[in-house]
C-alpha cells in the first residue's frame, strides 16, 4: 500500500463587495506593484519573498495583451462595473514535497492548462516556496468568458419562460415578457470544486508515481475512506510556523493528543476483533472450558505466590460478576458490544473534536477581530479623506489627492499583517455568524469560551470510557490465556490433579 501524502485544495472568490480586488489579490501573489485603474491605489509587494515563478497562461481567443499581468486584472475591474462584483476565483493548493521545484511547476502548468484554460478562463499561476515545507501554488481565474473576438463575454443570459405551447409569456404588470437569467458558463457550478479537486488528486498522482515515488495523495475525508481515525485540527499559518520552528503551540499539543488516541484506537480495535474471533472459535467447540475451570486455572499456576494468584483469581471473579458473564456466549455477547461501543466512542471524540476545532477557529477570528479592528478603522479613514479630496476637485487637488492615498498606502503597507488578519476575520465572522453579525460590535467570544470548556470536559470523559475498555479487553485478553492454558496438554493435566474445585 502507498504511503499517505498530504492533500490541500481551497477555492474562493474574490469579491469587490467584500473590499478586495483583483488588482491587490494578483499583486499580493506574484510580489509585484500594479496600479488599479478603478481606484487608483497602487498595491506593491516587491518586497515579499517566497515567490519562485508566476505566469499568465491564456486561451488561444484571449488579447494577447493580457499576458501581462497589470494588463489582465485592470481590464477584470474595468468590465465589472457593479460594487459588489465577483472578480476573480482563486485555487489555493499544495504541491508534493517529493517532487523538484521544476518538476512541480511543470505539474502546476499543466493542471491549470487541462482544467481551466481549455475551459475558456484566463489563469494567473504563482508559485510559492519559503524552503519551509509547504510549497503551494496560487491560481485565479477570470469569472467571465472571452468572446472568439476577444471581447469579453456575459456572466449570464436572459431566457424567455415559454407555456407548454413554446411561446412567449407577457407580464402585464412589469410590462413585458417573462424571463430569467441563465449562467452562460458553468463555471460556478459548486459540483465543480470536486472535480478540480479530483483532477488534481489524478495528476499530482500520476507524477508522483512517475518519478517513482510510493506516495498518493487523496482529496477525500476519513469519513469517505472509511478510516476510523479523529482528524486533527487545523494549526493556521500562525501556528504552523512555530510548530516548523520548534515551538510547541496548543493546537499542535492537540494534534499529537489525537494522533496518540488514534494509534491507541486503532490498536484496541485490532485487540477487539481478536478476540471476536478466538470467541467464535471457542463457542464452535463441543465442551469449551467453563469460566469456572477459568479460575481454577489462575489459582493453579506455577511459579507465583498463593496471594498474587489469589489476586488474580479475584480480579478475574469480580470483572465476571460486574458484567454477568455466566460463560462463553455471555462473554462473546460483551466482546461484541465493546466493538460498537468503540466504534461509537469514536465517533463521539471525533464529532467533540471537530467542535473544538470549529471553536478554536470562532475565538482565533474574534481575537483578531478585536485586536486589529482600530488599525481597520484608521485604514479605512485615511483613505476615505482621499476620496473625498478627490471628489472635491479644485487647485492642487491632485496633488493633495496622492499625497493622502500614499498616505493610505504607507500604512495599509505598514500594518499589512493586522489588516489582512482584520479582513479575514471580518469575512469568516460574516460567514459564521450571518445575518446575526454586527461589525460594531464583538462576536460572542464569551458564549463559545464556555462551549469550548464544556466540551472540552465531554472530550475528557470520552476519554475516560475509552480507557474502561481498554481495561475491559485487557480483562477477556486475561481470560483468553487461562483458556488456552486450559487447553494445553498440561493444563488439562494439572486440572485433573486438582482436587479442590472453584465453583462460579
Amino acid at each position: 500500500m502507498a504511503e499517505q501524502g498530504f492533500f490541500h485544495s481551497h477555492v474562493q472568490v474574490i469579491t469587490r463587495g467584500e473590499g478586495k480586488s483583483a488588482v491587490a489579490a494578483a499583486a499580493y501573489r506574484a510580489g509585484e506593484s500594479i496600479k488599479n485603474e478603478y481606484d487608483g491605489m497602487i498595491h506593491d509587494y516587491t518586497k515579499k519573498g517566497g515567490i519562485v515563478h508566476t505566469e499568465i497562461i491564456l486561451p488561444g481567443h484571449a488579447p494577447g495583451e493580457y499576458a501581462d499581468r497589470a494588463t489582465l486584472w485592470n481590464a477584470v475591474e474595468k468590465i465589472e462595473k457593479a460594487s459588489n462584483s465577483q472578480l476573480a476565483r482563486e485555487l489555493d493548493i499544495a504541491l508534493p514535497v517529493q517532487l523538484t521545484l521544476e518538476q512541480n511547476i511543470a505539474l502546476a502548468r499543466e493542471y491549470v492548462k487541462r482544467t481551466f484554460v481549455e475551459q475558456g478562463m484566463c489563469a494567473d499561476l504563482c508559485v510559492h516556496d519559503k524552503n519551509d515545507g509547504n510549497p503551494h501554488i496560487h491560481i485565479m481565474l477570470t469569472m467571465r468568458p472571452i468572446n472568439e473576438d476577444g471581447t469579453w463575454g456575459s456572466k449570464q443570459k436572459k431566457e424567455y419562460i415559454l407555456d407548454a405551447d413554446g411561446n412567449k409569456q407577457y407580464d402585464p404588470k412589469k410590462r413585458q415578457y417573462k424571463c430569467r437569467s441563465v449562467p452562460s458558463t458553468d463555471w460556478n457550478n459548486r459540483a465543480n470544486a470536486d472535480i478540480w479537486r479530483q483532477a488534481w488528486e489524478d495528476m499530482a498522482n500520476a507524477e508522483l508515481a512517475r518519478h517513482g515515488f510510493d506516495i498518493r495523495i487523496d482529496r477525500r475525508s476519513y469519513a469517505e475512506r472509511g478510516i476510523e481515525q479523529i482528524p486533527t485540527v487545523h494549526l493556521g499559518p500562525a501556528a504552523s510556523q512555530l510548530e516548523r520552528r520548534g515551538i510547541r503551540t496548543g493546537r499542535g499539543d492537540q494534534n499529537r493528543a489525537i494522533a496518540i488516541k488514534n494509534t491507541e484506537i486503532k490498536q484496541l480495535r485490532a485487540r477487539i476483533n481478536k478476540l471476536s474471533k478466538w470467541i467464535a472459535d471457542e463457542s464452535a467447540n463441543e465442551k469449551p472450558p467453563t469460566l469456572a475451570d477459568v479460575i481454577t486455572e489462575i489459582l493453579s499456576r506455577d511459579g507465583q505466590s498463593s496471594l498474587t494468584r489469589l489476586k488474580a483469581a479475584a480480579h478475574i471473579f469480580n470483572f465476571l460478576m460486574k458484567n454477568e458473564i455466566n460463560d462463553i456466549g455471555d462473554l462473546n455477547k460483551m466482546v461484541r458490544g465493546m466493538s460498537g461501543k468503540v466504534s461509537s466512542t469514536r465517533e463521539d471524540m471525533k464529532k467533540v473534536n471537530r467542535r473544538i476545532d470549529t471553536l478554536n477557529e470562532h475565538l482565533v477570528h474574534s481575537a483578531n477581530f478585536k485586536s486589529y479592528r482600530k488599525h481597520k478603522a484608521h485604514y479605512e479613514k485615511l483613505y476615505a479623506q482621499y476620496r473625498e479630496i478627490k471628489k472635491a476637485g479644485g487647485l492642487f487637488s491632485e496633488r493633495k489627492a496622492k499625497n493622502a492615498l500614499d498616505a493610505a498606502n504607507d500604512y495599509k503597507e505598514l500594518h499589512h499583517r493586522e489588516l489582512t488578519l482584520f479582513d479575514a476575520a471580518d469575512k469568516y465572522l460574516r460567514d459564521v455568524l450571518q445575518g446575526h453579525f454586527d461589525p460594531k460590535k464583538l462576536p460572542p467570544i464569551k458564549k463559545w469560551q464556555e462551549e469550548l470548556a464544556t466540551l472540552t470536559i465531554g472530550a475528557n470523559q470520552l476519554y475516560l470510557d475509552y480507557t474502561a475498555l481498554k481495561d475491559d479487553t485487557s480483562n477477556v485478553e486475561k481470560i483468553k490465556r487461562s483458556v488456552t492454558a486450559i487447553l494445553e496438554p498440561e493444563g488439562q493435566e494439572r486440572r485433573s490433579q486438582k482436587s479442590k474445585v472453584v465453583e462460579l
